[in-house]
């Protein structure tokens, strides 16, 4: 490979770091109002090399959420790690949705009004997912958290405090802790 070819592919991936970056702080502000030519300027680059990147806004959306779900798979393989199957489990949840909290640009991604497109991080939510639902199993069966409870019942309870974090307030906190003893993943 050539030098030009090089400073070219370091060029892209500037760009397109750029895009993102741009994208999230103006979701985060905004949401669904944020218009692609926005995220551009703020961005520094031109519609073309936007679209060259991201061919719609939800491909966009979609980026952001790969990202974080790949950062949360590093958190859950630290999470999985953990001896005890209750502190494995609370610390898989509680690391998701602090991650969550500082991150405005995902949660709307995750619970905005958008068309979902997913097909592109696929791959990410599944490791993320595979890992969660190890710890999940491992917890259920060491008897931390009530025997019925799914990866499925983890998305709700995620969604559920994500809908509840706003910039003012910890009440999410509030609602986990609620779900913890509800789940009966609380202090033993």
């Amino acid at each position: 490979m050539s030098a030009p070819d090089r400073a070219l592919r370091a060029d892209a991936r500037r760009s397109r770091d750029a895009i993102v970056a741009a994208a999230s702080e103006l979701f985060a502000q905004r949401g669904s109002e944020v218009q692609m030519d926005e995220i551009a300027e703020r961005a520094g680059v031109g519609m073309g090399t936007l679209y060259r990147h991201f061919a719609t806004k939800q491909a966009l959306l979609a980026a952001i959420v790969g990202l974080r779900f790949a950062a949360m798979t590093e958190q859950a393989r630290a999470a999985e790690e953990v001896d005890d199957p209750g502190a494995s489990f609370r610390e898989l949840l509680l690391g998701y949705l602090e991650a969550a909290a500082r991150d405005a640009a995902f949660r709307y991604a995750i619970l905005g009004p958008e068309k979902k497109e997913w097909a592109g991080i696929a791959d990410q939510k599944a490791r993320f997912a595979d890992i969660a639902r190890r710890i999940i199993r491992r917890a259920v069966d060491a008897g931390h958290v009530r025997s019925d409870l799914t990866f499925t019942d983890f998305v709700l309870i995620t969604r559920g405090a994500m809908a509840n974090m706003n910039p003012d307030d910890d009440d999410w906190r509030r609602h986990l802790t609620l779900v913890f003893e509800g789940i009966g993943a609380g202090e033993r």
